[in-house]
């Protein structure tokens, strides 16, 4: 890789790294053991909606990519997704469980408006073009390992959440998106300079989505989380 294509990437980080979530005021509270148990149970409901469409995001840049080397790439991160008994929506329904959620509960539950907002405007932005899924497939999977890892701290440390069952989501995200984020951007350095700048605002309105996704968990817990810097809107 050239630094031309390394400076893009960089570029690319430095624009959504001020909507980075472990910046994230509920995050935050998660690292430091504040968040209560309905919380955390409420958080596992609404990001599985998230959780159980990314295979899907991902079909649809696959499908819009004309390159086969490319598709291939794409392909083998939605395998990853996907495939088998342990595909990621079922690992994140067994988390959902050790956190004393039903799977009926989960699959029943009404999205928060910025729980729908955030699939419905990530699925659009992967259905837009190839180049601006890129950018919001980036977005997301370039923050996993880093969350991921911290996440299976604080459960560990504060929730006595210590089982396969509950962490194994967090555990294959914490490598596999180390590999997944990097075959993506080959495929963005690859971009012409207009599709670059597409997907550059593509990341960065991802970026935004997840950040005002846990707004509104914010919003929905019955917590204080003025310490970490959110103050709930007026009524």
């Amino acid at each position: 890789m050239n630094k031309f294509c390394d400076q893009f990437c960089d570029q690319l980080k430095n624009r959504v790294s001020v909507y980075s979530v472990l910046k994230h005021p509920y995050y935050q509270a998660w690292n430091e053991g504040e968040l209560s148990k309905d919380s955390l149970k409420l958080y596992a409901r609404q990001y599985f909606k998230h959780v159980d469409q990314f295979p899907r995001y991902i079909s649809a840049i696959h499908s819009l990519c004309e390159d086969l080397t490319s598709r291939q790439i794409l392909l083998e991160n939605l395998i990853d997704e996907e495939r088998g008994e342990d595909n990621h929506p079922e690992l994140w329904l067994k988390f959902a469980e050790c956190l004393g959620n039903s799977r009926d509960s989960v699959y029943g539950a009404s999205s928060l408006p910025e729980t729908r907002e955030l699939v419905s405007e990530f699925m659009q932005l992967c259905q837009s073009s190839y180049e601006e899924g890129l950018g919001a497939l980036y977005a997301y999977e370039h923050q996993v390992p880093e969350v991921a890892k911290t996440k299976i701290a604080g459960l560990q440390k504060y929730y006595g959440l210590d089982s396969d069952a509950a962490l194994k989501f967090f555990r294959v995200h914490e490598t596999a998106d180390v590999y997944h984020s990097e075959a993506v951007e080959g495929l963005l350095n690859s971009l012409s300079d207009a599709q670059k700048g597409r997907a550059s605002l593509a990341a960065e309105k991802a970026a935004k989505l997840l950040w005002k996704f846990l707004d509104g968990i914010c919003e929905a817990s019955h917590q204080d989380f003025e310490k970490f810097g959110y103050y709930k809107k007026a009524a």
